[in-house]
């Protein structure tokens, strides 16, 4: 099994979760990553410069993707752009496959002339940074007014532009914008998604593609994301990517397909951006048309995934975590002799961890005996693959190894009173 990632492929699909809890069908980081890169286009930069707007671009607003319900208010004003800017490049500024969108993504919010804030300004401000800003700017004025027809949509949006120049946004910038957008094909292209795969293919630069451990490193920052969208979910992803490893390891899987595993953990809950706060953050069990909500999660993280045409069994592995080996399961229903064993795992893993973590409608937390017992119902209702679960167990510690503190402190109070970790 092998990978071969491109990197622009990767941040292409991968930010289409940053948006889907807001407005999954805009392709706001999309339409941005192109305007951005026409712009750096005309400008005598390096190739380099050039790749770094289009990466940055796709994914400018990470900072906001676990919490966009407060990110828009009312009339779909942004408010908090510098905080979320900010926690943009905290998420991204230690990673090695990430760290040089770090700079861009934090001051793609900072105005020209500097007001209002305590940022760089001017020529201070990253040029990466100042092309994502306009850039962010127009595709912002377009889908405001998007039930016009796009090119009655041009005038009014280029003046608003020109009377930003120098203030909020950078002037040169703003100028070379100006020019390509009084093309009709600019803003053609910007709404016929069509053109969008066509957009990127011609942009695969190179032949730079990512290694595995530089994609289990991203991976590990929209892990963080997708945790963060819920409180109770603090590690959820992490505990998961480390069982499933675990047990891929005692079913002799090689190195490479221990890491893939990893990966797949990892964003195995990518789509629960999609849900609502107030369904994720319920302080109770979800009412039926709750629970309907929640059962789309898994269909957006095999969707977003399935968009890398080199990571297969990742997106199975990580999406199907809900079928069933009895064939009820969501979100596509697939037939038990049809789940592959790592989507099996990544299904025992889940529960596990599930069970394990304190959650706001279990007010104690489960022992080992009521979790072994509840997964070994499952498994004999055809639900977990029972041979999975017994291999779970056989390597209880080694699964709870570093996922939470005991109870009361430390391991040896399990045989006092069977809790589990908290």
């Amino acid at each position: 099994m092998l990978y071969n990632i491109h990197p622009l492929k990767l941040f292409r699909a991968l930010s289409l979760s940053l948006e889907l809890s807001h407005d999954g069908s805009a392709r706001h980081h999309w339409r941005t990553a192109m305007i951005a890169s026409r712009i750096a286009e005309e400008l005598p930069i390096e190739d380099s410069e050039r790749q770094l707007v289009l990466h940055a671009s796709l994914l400018h607003d990470i900072g906001a993707a676990a919490h966009w319900d407060e990110e828009f208010v009312g009339d779909g004003a942004f408010e908090g752009a510098a905080q979320h800017a900010e926690a943009g490049y905290r998420l991204l500024k230690d990673s090695r496959a990430l760290g040089r969108l770090a700079l861009p993504i934090r001051y793609h919010h900072a105005r020209w002339d500097g007001m209002g804030a305590a940022e760089p300004a001017g020529k201070a401000i990253p040029l990466a940074a100042r092309i994502i800003h306009a850039a962010n700017r127009m595709e912002t004025l377009l889908a405001e007014e998007k039930r016009e027809h796009v090119l009655l949509q041009q005038r009014p949006i280029l003046k608003t532009l020109a009377s930003e120049a120098g203030k909020e946004l950078d002037p040169a910038v703003v100028a070379v914008l100006l020019q390509i957008a009084e093309k009709e094909s600019f803003w053609l292209d910007l709404i016929n998604y069509q053109y969008y795969d066509r957009f990127f293919s011609l942009r695969m630069e190179g032949h730079m593609h990512l290694q595995l451990a530089e994609i289990l490193d991203i991976a590990e920052i929209f892990a963080t994301l997708i945790d963060q969208a819920s409180q109770f979910t603090a590690r959820h992803s992490r505990f998961v990517s480390q069982v499933a490893a675990l047990l891929a390891e005692k079913k002799g899987f090689c190195q490479m397909e221990v890491t893939a595993m990893r990966i797949a953990g990892l964003l195995h809950d990518l789509g629960k951006l999609s849900i609502p706060a107030h369904v994720l953050e319920k302080e109770g069990k979800l009412a039926p048309e709750e629970q309907t909500i929640m059962r789309q999660h898994t269909y957006y993280t095999y969707r977003i995934l399935s968009e890398l045409d080199d990571f297969p069994l990742i997106s199975q592995w990580a999406a199907y975590h809900h079928e069933t080996l009895d064939g009820e399961g969501y979100p596509f229903r697939v037939p038990g002799e049809q789940l592959r064993l790592g989507s099996r795992i990544v299904a025992v893993a889940d529960v596990f961890v599930a069970l394990t973590e304190p959650r706001p409608y279990r007010p104690k937390l489960l022992t080992r005996h009521q979790v072994e017992e509840i997964m070994q119902e499952r498994a004999a209702k055809n639900k977990l693959d029972d041979g999975l679960v017994k291999l779970l167990f056989q390597h209880y510690r080694e699964a709870c190894a570093g996922m939470h503190k005991w109870e009361n402190g430390d391991a040896e109070n399990e045989g006092k009173n069977g809790a589990m970790p908290s």
